[in-house]
């Protein structure tokens, strides 16, 4: 068929079975939008305000979903402002699609001058993407998209981007579109010896721990890893990256703070998905005795370790638990039952976080979705928010992006619009992507924001005071009247000044299911990092 580049990506995204697209238009991407606007019947385009909030909401998307998130930007400044999505998105383990605009094809690496042009845009994507592919022809497009949802359904999940110049997205050509093939999801499987050496070293063990992180969620793990962890009698303890892998209510969950109390007697430890380190890069502590089995998709990721299986989660735990087979080990559950109260004394001591967490906890139902920020509830939040259903707590991860939250639970919203979505935010954080409460608007996307205003970047004017003998730059806020300012948006807005008032005002939104933005006036809150730097 002869077509456009336009019209050849539009129908391409329709074959692979994208629905929701989230960007800017502009004038690189004219014919990419018109394709979609002819071709792509069906296809909702969700326009934002700003670029970093259409790849946090594709994120967002990715994550309540487990399939891919679609975002759209024109090259230089669009790519530039979309760079803290795609890395958080990188950070996550996030299945994100960047489709990005170039300058025309025959000035690329010229150095012209030309609109939006950033000398190396391509390198900067590569940077920030696990793959990168470019366009130069209409007839090349159906191609380069297939090759990256490909690279998105293989191995450990992260962004990708494409390339299209605005020449080839105009330009008429032959195209002949690709058919999604068998091949379509094609997660690492795992070495049977790689298995039968773990499964070995978790028979003979007495005291098994499982450390749980993020590449569980991302491959769906989580029935996989309860049945290996039941077979063992091992508890399973959740990174923060991790939340949510097993429900809190499993008799053998752990929170990080928890598992402070299990780890150090622990043997072996099965390492599922994660790096196993702290956030100052170290290994997370065991005993000098303790062997370390690594399971994970990325091979980065399987570092200083007594046995490696380099697999997708869900396949390596599969294979665990057949190979381990049928055990009898003692119950653990009085240590399991010891630890979560040990924790629960440590987080319930650090107020009014807590308090306000489980007003939060309280008025969200179990299959809500609680995306946390990095603002002073949302720290605690990381180790002490209970999770019962997987993809219920949604987080930047090490990226550790300011202000990320609020549109990421948009796009959230839009992939699971039949669950719940609360956005935690400070003033501070809230200040990034405030403009999107137009988006939510607009495209009536259900979100509830909880706005906590001490009008700082609190953790930063706590700090200064702390170390600084009480000196402050730079960190406290003139701030509008948030509720206010969501009414001027057309959106409901709402004060809530105590806990008890934030849990009826929150359920209250929730019933609505529409946009809605409470805030809530908190002072200085004290330090929860002894509880979260694990």
């Amino acid at each position: 068929m002869r077509m456009t580049g336009g019209e050849a990506l539009a129908r391409q995204l329709v074959l692979e079975g994208v629905t929701d697209v989230f960007g800017v238009p502009g004038v690189q991407l004219d014919h990419a939008l018109d394709g979609l606007a002819r071709w792509a019947d069906g296809m909702r385009f969700f326009v934002t305000r700003h670029e970093q909030a259409a790849a946090y909401m594709a994120d967002g998307y990715a994550r309540a979903t487990g399939d891919v998130g679609v975002c759209m930007v024109v090259p230089g400044p669009g790519v530039l402002n979309a760079g803290a999505g795609l890395a958080t998105a990188y950070a996550c383990s996030s299945r994100v699609l960047c489709i990005a605009g170039q300058v025309p094809s025959w000035a690329i690496g010229r150095r012209l001058g030309l609109l939006h042009e950033v000398p190396g845009q391509t390198a900067l994507l590569r940077s920030l993407t696990k793959w990168s592919g470019m366009a130069r022809t209409p007839g090349e497009v159906p191609g380069v998209v297939r090759a990256a949802m490909r690279e998105l359904r293989s191995g450990r999940p992260r962004p990708v981007a494409v390339e299209i110049p605005p020449d080839v997205l105009a330009a008429t050509g032959e195209v002949e579109l690709v058919a999604p093939g068998d091949e379509e999801r094609r997660p690492t499987v795992p070495d049977p010896q790689a298995i039968e050496r773990a499964a070995a070293m978790l028979r003979r063990a007495d005291q098994p721990v499982i450390y749980a992180g993020g590449g569980v969620a991302a491959s769906g793990a989580g029935a996989e890893l309860a049945e290996l962890a039941e077979r063992l009698e091992a508890p399973v303890v959740m990174s923060r990256g991790g939340r949510g892998a097993v429900s809190d209510r499993h008799r053998l969950a752990l929170t990080s703070v928890a598992g402070r109390k299990v780890m150090p007697d622990a043997d072996v430890v099965l390492i599922v998905g994660s790096r196993f380190l702290t956030n100052a890069g170290q290994p997370v502590p065991t005993a000098e005795s303790t062997e370390l089995i690594g399971l994970n998709a990325d091979p980065a990721g399987l570092r200083a370790l007594d046995t490696a299986v380099l697999a997708d989660a869900r396949l390596g735990l599969r294979a665990l638990t057949t190979a381990v087979g049928e055990t009898a080990p003692r119950s653990r559950q009085a240590e399991v039952d010891a630890a979560r109260a040990w924790a629960e004394r440590q987080v319930s001591a650090v107020q009014p976080q807590y308090s306000w967490l489980r007003s939060l906890r309280a008025a969200i139902p179990d299959d809500g979705i609680l995306v946390n920020e990095l603002t002073q509830v949302g720290y605690l939040a990381s180790v002490a928010y209970p999770v019962y259903r997987a993809g219920g707590f949604i987080a930047p991860g090490y990226q550790g992006t300011l202000g990320y939250g609020f549109p990421t639970a948009l796009g959230a919203k839009v992939g699971a619009p039949d669950r719940p979505v609360v956005s935690i935010t400070g003033d501070g954080g809230f200040g990034w992507c405030l403009a999107e409460l137009a988006t939510a608007r607009k495209h009536g996307i259900g979100v509830v924001t909880v706005v906590f205003n001490d009008s700082a970047f609190g953790n930063v004017r706590r700090t200064q005071r702390e170390r600084f003998d009480r000196r402050v730059m730079g960190s406290e806020l003139v701030n509008p009247d948030f509720v206010a300012l969501a009414e001027a948006f057309g959106v409901r807005g709402a004060l809530a000044r105590t806990p008890a008032e934030l849990e009826g005002t929150l359920k209250d939104a929730l019933t609505a299911d529409e946009p809605a933005l409470i805030e809530v006036p908190v002072g200085e809150m004290p330090s929860p990092w002894h509880l979260v730097l694990d």
